[in-house]
């Protein structure tokens, strides 16, 4: 449960209980799910101006289970039981209060919402209430004079008045917390459940748009395209003009215009009878003197294009589509194959002949066909190579290499020793690098894993394990430093061979050259197979 909700709760029932609304306070201190010692008291306090005692003393005892050291919980239920003739108890939650009050001869509550003080002396005279309802006269009289010894506030006659009773055998009345007396939330917090605005409305102070009056926190606004027209007033006259005639430049800040072009009016003539306007998106200077009043109004059922004037919006973000060929509606004639003629081969299928109605197309020589056809030809027996290594090469390769062709030409591009070089390879849908080659296993040679004539291997330049069997791969799930010289130190999603177990929760491995041991939650077994290979 939240504490903000909590606390509107347990100040309603308060607010409740200062009208004597207990009915009221009651119900919301109900809806509170996890109840507190000091709300669980008010609720006590509640079914006490009720008159259910019984579920008031259901309710102390939760109380005390909350908190078991409040001595004034103790206080409240021995004269509750006392009330419903539970002596026995009633006297063993008077020593409790009386243990609780730690040799204190008063306790102020006040620190934790209860304006109430308990005093040691309130303690033992309900002690004494208890011995009276047991017949025990004497044991109450020995009770009250201890009480009366006792230091701290004036009592007034209570004591003196409850021995003269003690002493005419009359049964003392117990003493309670008073009845508009609960436990309060503090005033701090109760204020803090307003909401406060504390960063205000937001002012435009400067924009680049006339007349901008917008003032929200969006990072971008939604325009629209064209331009933007600042607002003006009913009230005023339009500031669209209509240039008169042609108008060339000739100073610095002007504009040229064509005649009949219109703008928008944004200074006020200058006394060189110039005036500021905005004219296809610039600013510049104009002769007052040809300027116009230009008519804009619209009708209300017909829209007219008008001039665009202003600023102009950033271009559209959408890019232009991509041209379509068009098909000529001209239907090919059918060509028809007699006897003689033999069928067409795969040269003539894919490549028609032309039209009679189009042009004919030269080529330079006959042998740049024979050419094309063979880079074709070599093309569908090579595969392309990606390498991923500390950066990525891509080389062409044939598509019966073996692995030991295929590393050495790697080797070579790289500049690296080829024995030291590991090429591994993932399989579709899967994260795990697996090694290229293995003594019968998949992925013998290039042609076994390549896709479309495409293969993605990545390169590690690795030192020999000494002959020592990887039981199994993992893959690193997050990135682990190194803590000491004996750890594996590996970033995430690298391949992790395991040479063995330390324990149940650290592993041996070996990445990337280099063996350490790891934490095994740092990774996961994607494979379940035990693949018993050599490192190469």
């Amino acid at each position: 449960m939240l504490y903000t909700e909590l606390l509107r709760l347990w100040d309603g029932a308060v607010q409740r209980a200062d009208s004597q609304d207990w009915e009221g306070a009651l119900s919301q201190l109900q809806q509170i799910s996890e109840p507190t010692s000091c709300t669980l008291f008010n609720t006590a306090s509640a079914h006490l101006m009720l008159g259910q005692l019984h579920l008031a003393l259901k309710a102390l005892d939760l109380t005390i289970a909350k908190d078991e050291r409040l001595a004034v919980g103790f206080f409240q239920r021995a004269a509750v039981m006392m009330q419903i003739d539970r002596l026995e108890e009633a006297l063993s939650d008077c020593i409790w209060a009386q243990k609780h009050m730690r040799g204190n001869t008063v306790i102020d509550y006040k620190q934790l919402g209860l304006r109430f003080k308990l005093y040691s002396w309130q303690v033992l005279y309900n002690a004494a209430a208890v011995y009276c309802r047991m017949g025990q006269w004497e044991q109450a009289r020995e009770v009250l004079l201890s009480a009366s010894q006792e230091r701290g506030e004036v009592r007034g006659g209570n004591i003196e008045a409850a021995l003269d009773s003690v002493l005419r055998e009359e049964v003392l009345a117990p003493l309670l917390v008073p009845d508009n007396v609960v436990f309060r939330p503090r005033k701090q917090d109760v204020e803090q459940l307003q909401q406060r605005d504390f960063l205000g409305k937001a002012k435009v102070i400067s924009s680049m748009i006339p007349n901008d009056d917008f003032g929200g926190f969006e990072p971008l606004r939604l325009q629209k395209p064209g331009f933007y027209e600042p607002k003006v007033d009913g009230a005023q006259d339009s500031r669209y003009m209509r240039m008169r005639v042609p108008y060339m430049a000739r100073g610095p800040h002007q504009l040229t215009v064509p005649g009949g072009a219109m703008v928008f009016l944004f200074g006020e003539e200058d006394r060189d009878g110039m005036a500021t306007v905005i004219y296809d998106g610039q600013r510049g200077l104009l002769p007052m003197s040809l300027l116009d009043l230009a008519n804009v109004k619209t009708s209300k059922g017909k829209k007219e294009n008008r001039v665009p004037s202003g600023i102009p919006l950033p271009p559209g973000l959408k890019p232009p589509t991509r041209p379509q060929a068009r098909h000529s509606p001209v239907a090919r004639p059918r060509v028809s194959f007699s006897s003689d003629t033999p069928p067409p081969s795969y040269s003539t299928a894919t490549h028609a002949p032309p039209l009679a109605s189009d042009p004919p197309q030269y080529t330079d020589s006959p042998a740049r066909d024979q050419h094309a056809d063979e880079a074709q030809g070599a093309e569908s027996c090579s595969v392309l190579v990606k390498v991923h290594f500390t950066y990525t090469v891509a080389l062409s390769v044939p598509l019966e290499i073996t692995n030991d062709e295929i590393k050495n030409c790697i080797a070579q591009k790289l500049d690296q020793p080829a024995s030291q070089l590991r090429l591994r390879y993932k399989q579709h849908g899967s994260q795990m690098l697996i090694p290229l080659g293995g003594e019968g296993g998949p992925g013998c040679t290039v042609q076994d894993v390549a896709e479309a004539g495409r293969v993605t291997l990545w390169c590690q330049k690795e030192d020999p394990l000494a002959n020592r069997p990887i039981l199994h791969q993992m893959v690193a799930l997050y990135d682990y430093t190194a803590q000491g010289p004996e750890d594996l130190e590996f970033s995430e999603g690298d391949t992790i061979d395991i040479l063995g177990e330390v324990n149940e929760v650290w592993l041996e491995g070996h990445s990337a050259g280099n063996i350490g041991i790891f934490p095994g939650c740092f990774a996961y077994r994607e494979n379940a197979d035990i693949a018993q290979c050599s490192g190469l």
